[in-house]
């Protein structure tokens, strides 16, 4: 089992999975951070104790690899994660669990947290990595009503939870590289964005690859906007034309441009919003585009589109760009298709999908749309979603 070097600063990260691993846990690693992986997986703490290293695989058209050590891993519902969180050395905190699980993961922050400030460890910072908007902030009202009046004041001058954008594709892990069980690949790509005027404590040392800014809306809605709104919509069409991978659905002509329709519809929204360079988002666009369609990454669809109902949610992936559009009266013919896909996504593996395929055969395709996307039948939006169904449901037949 690894262990800190004398006076290394330490964070203490929620979450060993691929993202975990392959993203934010890597990056604090190499910036000088000794990194606390904390998971209920027991079998995932057990490999990352007894492990002294493991690989990060670059699946880019040069792949490299790049190797990861200084870390450990914990029960994420053991005694001494709030000692971790505790100690004056540790200076982060930061999550990659998803976000349902945020809630089940703010008592122990919250202990830590106390038991920090018994012991006046000094301020840090929570940065939750999750891809849903005002993560951070959401996660810190989970922690605070676990804390007294007291505590919260304190909370307040000391504890920044600070949001941010998060962006890299870690698929599920290839057969290749499994002489390693902690071995994982990742696409080149990464950006991890935080909001620089929540944090209560500089980030020292810096973590490569982190950008702080304080304009954090505009960074968050062209990513979910963009790269989730096309994964998205790249996996759901992709499984209405039974292919089995995201660069298959890249391939395929029809579902690729319904792809770039769709995140140029929603981008001419961005930047009568945000005031976006247009030329500078096209390339943005065609630069997701070229992600998706690569073949190394061997991205799953079911593994990309699970839990639509999630994805499905109010200003999320693809409601978000849809109604930003419609705001400024701009066309949604192209999301309108992939939102529509979204109901035909039938994985019986996947609750949601259950769920919301259960309900188009319970009470109707017009019904089940207007529920799940708050569009009114009769209404513009709510026409075109249903006529795209129907066009992609015979695709199937």
């Amino acid at each position: 089992m690894q262990r800190p070097q004398v006076n290394q600063p330490q964070a203490v990260h929620f979450g060993a999975g691929n993202i975990g691993r392959g993203f934010i846990g890597a990056l604090l690693t190499e910036s000088g951070y000794f990194v606390i992986f904390a998971d209920v997986n027991k079998k995932l703490i057990n490999e990352l104790n007894i492990h002294d290293s493991y690989e990060v695989h670059v699946l880019d058209e040069k792949e490299r690899t790049e190797e990861i050590h200084s870390f450990s891993g914990a029960s994420s519902q053991a005694d001494d994660i709030p000692h971790f969180i505790a100690n004056p050395l540790t200076r982060l905190i930061t999550t990659a669990v998803g976000p349902n699980i945020l809630e089940r993961i703010a008592p122990a922050i919250a202990n830590g947290l106390k038991e920090r400030r018994a012991r006046n460890a000094g301020a840090l910072n929570v940065i939750a990595c999750e891809n849903m908007v005002d993560q951070t902030e959401t996660l810190g009202k989970f922690v605070q009503s676990y804390l007294s009046d007291e505590e919260n004041a304190w909370l307040a001058n000391n504890i920044g939870f600070a949001n941010c954008s998060v962006d890299r594709i870690v698929p599920e892990p290839a057969n290749s590289h499994n002489e390693n069980p902690l071995d994982v690949g990742v696409e080149d790509f990464s950006e991890w964005v935080v909001d620089k005027t929540a944090l209560r404590a500089p980030i020292e040392p810096l973590v490569r690859g982190m950008t702080l800014t304080d304009s954090l809306r505009a960074y968050i809605e062209r990513k979910l906007f963009t790269l989730n709104c096309g994964h998205a919509i790249a996996a759901y069409l992709g499984f209405v034309h039974g292919l089995a991978r995201i660069d298959q659905a890249m391939a395929n002509d029809a579902v690729r441009e319904d792809i770039r329709g769709a995140l140029r519809e929603g981008g001419a929204a961005l930047v009568k919003k945000h005031g976006f360079d247009p030329k500078e988002h096209e390339r943005y666009v065609e630069r997701a585009l070229s992600r998706f369609a690569n073949p190394k990454l061997h991205d799953d669809v079911v593994r990309v589109g699970r839990q639509p109902l999630r994805k499905l949610a109010k200003g999320d992936r693809l409601l978000g760009p849809t109604a930003m559009a419609r705001e400024y009266g701009l066309p949604i013919d192209h999301l309108a298709r992939g939102i529509a896909a979204a109901f035909l996504f039938d994985v019986k593996e996947d609750p949601q999908s259950v769920e919301l395929t259960g309900k188009v055969d319970k009470v109707g395709i017009e019904r089940a749309v207007a529920e799940h996307t708050g569009f009114e039948e009769g209404s513009e939006e709510h026409s075109k979603i249903v006529v795209a169904y129907r066009e992609l449901k015979a695709l199937g037949k």
